[in-house]
């Protein structure tokens, strides 16, 4: 029996919803990093761009666990003295995506592929989001913040 390698005819690109609210960091990153390279697929191969589209609303209700309103997230604009710090607790007021989609990113394959993936993330800080007319699919994670309860 030969292996099975889908080619570009056989990819498709869903769209899936997200809600973060009352859900740790990494569990949402981990659950919205394998949509998003595809691997809920039968049709996975880790060469072939199968991935998906996700939208992630509620991102300033994410949970944060232990001591991360103190962490610091780090970025660098390449420029001489263009270091930027933010701490988790800023963000959160602020820029809440940033926080997801560093998250995400930081899950995904270091290669070529992983760029265009992470252009399927859609992440918004509130509930509304443009992407009505794709007609999304809710994705349930079951898991919430022990915190939350």
């Amino acid at each position: 029996m030969k292996t099975f390698t889908p080619k570009p005819a056989d990819l498709s690109h869903d769209w899936y919803v997200v809600d973060a609210s009352d859900v740790v960091l990494g569990r949402l990153a981990a659950q919205v990093a394998t949509l998003l390279r595809g691997k809920n697929k039968p049709t996975f191969a880790p060469h072939a761009d199968s991935g998906n589209h996700v939208i992630v609303i509620n991102a300033s209700k994410v949970a944060l666990t232990g001591n991360k309103d103190g962490k610091v997230l780090y970025a660098h604009s390449g420029r001489p003295g263009g270091l930027r710090r933010d701490s988790y607790g800023e963000l959160m007021q602020h820029n809440p995506e940033r926080i997801i989609t560093t998250a995400v990113k930081g899950m995904l394959p270091k290669n070529k592929l992983a760029k265009v993936q992470l252009t399927r993330l859609h992440v918004y800080a509130g509930e509304d989001h443009k992407h009505q007319s794709q007609q999304p699919t809710e994705f349930k994670i079951t898991q919430v913040s022990q915190q939350a309860k």
